[in-house]
């Protein structure tokens, strides 16, 4: 991995730039993909190979855009350049943003590799240019995370939209190349002005709301943990009532880069995975029994599985959209 200072006519368009070498096929679609709330994330947009980003780094709100590039001399790149007060830390966060921390040599290690399933070795065939993100931003991950809980995507997406445009920051100008809608979230104490009757307008049940406004009251301390190792930090997570097991793992996902973190509790994830790995739909305990061996690289196995497109046979009855707004 190689971090060059920007060309000068890149360095010249923004506040602050580099140019980030991964010296390895890279996906930045993939490897960022985790980290958007769905198409309408206020806080992101894709324009074609280019992602842009807003948040707000310690020094102050930030627009990021990351656009991938190559050559044959260079081979392929990153192109990094920020705006915004919070620009030049932006930048300085964006090579372990990008997976830049991620370390797959454990994973591909031959005695290793040989004791996976054919499905996880011939999907990491193909897919050598994923990385595991690691953003660093505990409040940014932790908020729609926890809307996420017992809810389907689609509710807490929705909510989530509404809350960031209603309470979040128009993202700092790039100039006219700037995408129009880009947000910065709220901060964290702009998240606790939030009023009970918006949470109820975004459809946030009391419980999920009152576990955000309680994770935030100590957001200082949530933000130091993504100075610690991923586990230590998902269990120090879970100390805040409402916060259990599978948002912290979640969370660190995305935070940490966690390479070994896997989400019991979700509704989905291990009947998914006991159907991709046995043909048979299974259980949370019957899950990481399955991913046992693999134990420290789980994460990567689960990644692996779904960028085969695998879908598990669909029976049963599918969680149902609530709708709090009418109560």
């Amino acid at each position: 991995m190689t971090i060059a200072d920007a060309p000068p006519r890149l360095a010249a368009a923004a506040d602050v730039s580099l140019r980030w070498y991964p010296e390895a096929p890279y996906s930045l679609s993939r490897t960022l993909g985790p980290l958007l709330r769905g198409n309408s994330d206020p806080s992101f947009c894709v324009q074609g190979d280019g992602i842009w980003n807003a948040f707000t780094a310690p020094t102050g709100p930030a627009t990021l855009r990351l656009a991938p590039a190559g050559g044959k001399a260079g081979g392929p790149w990153v192109d990094v350049q920020a705006w915004g007060p919070g620009a030049a830390a932006a930048v300085q966060a964006a090579p372990r943003l990008l997976g830049a921390d991620d370390d797959w040599r454990g994973f591909d290690e031959p005695a290793f590799h040989a004791t996976l399933p054919r499905m996880v070795r011939e999907a990491r065939r193909s897919g050598q240019s994923l990385r595991l993100p690691a953003s660093g931003r505990m409040v940014d991950q932790l908020v729609p995370i926890i809307l996420e809980q017992k809810v389907t995507v689609i509710e807490a997406r929705r909510a989530y939209r509404y809350l960031v445009h209603r309470y979040g920051t128009p993202a700092p100008s790039a100039g006219p190349s700037t995408p129009a809608g880009l947000m910065v979230a709220p901060t964290a104490a702009q998240w606790l002005q939030v009023p009970s009757w918006e949470w109820h307008k975004a459809g946030v049940g009391p419980q999920r709301s009152a576990t955000v406004m309680r994770a935030l009251r100590s957001a200082a301390a949530l933000e130091r943990l993504a100075a610690l190792p991923a586990a230590e930090a998902a269990e120090r997570m879970q100390v805040i009532p409402g916060i259990g097991v599978w948002t912290a793992a979640e969370v660190v996902q995305r935070t940490h880069g966690c390479p070994d973190s896997i989400a019991v509790g979700d509704y989905h994830l291990a009947a998914y995975i006991g159907a991709a790995l046995t043909g048979r739909r299974t259980d949370d305990a019957g899950m990481i029994r399955l991913l046992e061996p693999w134990r420290g690289h789980r994460q990567r196995v689960v990644r692996m599985i779904q960028s085969t497109g695998y879908r598990k046979p669909t029976f049963g009855p599918r969680m149902t959209i609530q709708d709090h707004r009418r109560h």
